[in-house]
């Protein structure tokens, strides 16, 4: 029997009920603040991803999927490497958001000299080959948002009052989670930190992993995400990077936390957040919940050099990503539920195969006025329709009979009550609608 792949899941159900509500509530949420929706394709070239998210992370070295055609993969085999593969032929899944739409507003001039900015958002599948376990799979769902051209330190601000509205009008409770926020400065500044980081691991050299030492070549501030808990300790003496900012960087991340104060957002200062991909600059931040044993449930920052590394001209940027499969659980600790109610509807029962085509006209008279239509497709008896009914969580049946169809009538079943009324063909969607959701069903759903 064919399987799923490890670290994957079929959306279905409640399940997919709780994915469409958390993009519902980020769509309502995103257009207050101005931003459009993009789907990248879940296909790029490896150099996108390589460009931005770095060399030295994890995500590229260890978990990126690489693809090739079966063609393509028989001539890997025949000659042993890849060096003569063109760019276009060296392809991988998406693994994160942000270097695919930054590649398409690159490549299709979204941000023009002088323009309005681009704002984004996006909710897709991600692609990365890490080891399946609680909250994290081989292909998991995010939605995060993309804001192109906008230098300003209240972009920054906003971004995080835009994510941390997200999480309240998921159903959070807002005093269990903790923002943490920190500046990883700038071209001007960082260069000379890094080499104090550098220094600092080749002076524990003795003490730090081997991933640790391989980091402080490519990309030194990339020990501060190293999983080994030793050299977590060791890094807590670290330099830190709030010491080591440009004025400009400081200036910025004092501006970006005034208007946070401004806003009333909660935060936690946090100098070794570096985050885990390499395009981020000044602005960094992430957000956990305490005791939901997740990990962080979403984060991102400022990556004002991205644009360029893609191949445009210099623009500023600033984003974040939340995962949804994270959410779901740290919302399950908190007893919230995103599934929500199972969707009701109406049934049409067919007592006999000679009124089906009454029951088919009635269906689609329903379903014009917007409403969600169920009947019976396998000939089952009217016993079994109203079981069947029940299981659909239908409230009303409609009964269609020899008597309902020679004296144009329709026959009402209240499925909770199990009373019934005989009305006429005419008031059938006046009277269904009535009986399934009184008065409310005109104030919340267009005719």
């Amino acid at each position: 029997m064919a399987q799923k792949v490890q670290g994957t899941e079929d959306l279905y159900g409640g399940y997919m009920r709780a994915w469409q509500h958390m993009q519902a509530v980020a769509h309502e949420l995103f257009d207050t603040y101005g931003f459009d929706m993009i789907e990248t394709p879940a296909l790029e070239q490896i150099d996108t991803f390589v460009h931005g998210i770095g060399e030295s992370t994890d995500v590229v070295r260890k978990e990126m999927f690489r693809v090739v055609s079966g063609a393509l993969f028989e001539r890997l085999l025949e000659e042993g490497t890849e060096k003569g593969l063109k760019p276009r032929q060296r392809l991988a899944m998406r693994p994160e958001g942000t270097a695919g739409v930054v590649r398409a507003v690159v490549e299709n001039n979204l941000v023009p000299q002088g323009s309005t900015p681009a704002k984004l958002w996006y909710a897709e599948s991600m692609f990365r080959g890490e080891r399946p376990q609680k909250g994290r799979l081989r292909q998991f769902h995010q939605i995060g948002l993309e804001w192109l051209g906008a230098p300003d330190p209240a972009a920054d601000a906003e971004c995080i009052i835009i994510l941390m509205e997200l999480y309240r009008r998921l159903g959070f409770d807002m005093s269990k989670l903790r923002l943490y926020i920190n500046s990883m400065g700038d071209s001007a500044c960082r260069p000379a930190y890094r080499k104090k980081v550098k220094q600092f691991i080749y002076d524990h050299k003795d003490e730090m992993c081997e991933d640790c030492l391989e980091r402080a070549e490519i990309n030194p501030l990339r020990s501060f995400d190293c999983k080994n808990e030793h050299c977590q300790q060791i890094m807590q003496s670290a330099p830190l990077v709030t010491d080591s900012l440009c004025e400009e960087c400081a200036q910025h991340y004092a501006q970006v936390k005034a208007y946070l104060d401004a806003a009333g957002i909660e935060y936690v200062e946090d100098p070794t957040l570096v985050r885990g991909l390499d395009y981020y600059t000044r602005t960094v931040f992430e957000v956990e919940v305490l005791d939901a044993g997740v990990g962080a449930i979403g984060g991102g920052g400022r990556y004002d050099g991205l644009v360029e590394l893609e191949g445009g001209k210099p623009t500023p940027g600033i984003g974040f990503a939340v995962g949804f499969e994270r959410i779901a659980l740290a919302l399950a600790t908190q007893g919230v539920d995103m599934e929500g109610a199972e969707p009701t509807c109406v049934y049409v029962a067919c007592a006999a195969p000679e009124q089906r085509s009454a029951v088919f006209e009635a269906t689609l008279t329903l379903r014009d006025a917007g409403l969600r239509v169920e009947a019976d497709y396998q000939g089952r008896s009217l016993k079994s329709q109203f079981k069947q009914a029940d299981k659909l969580n239908a409230l009303v049946c409609v009964i269609i009979g020899a008597d309902e169809v020679a004296n144009n009538t329709y026959t009402l079943r209240d499925m909770n009550t199990h009373e019934q009324v005989s009305i006429a063909q005419a008031d059938l969607v006046d009277e269904v609608i009535e009986l399934m959701y009184g008065a409310e069903f005109e104030d919340d759903v267009e005719l």
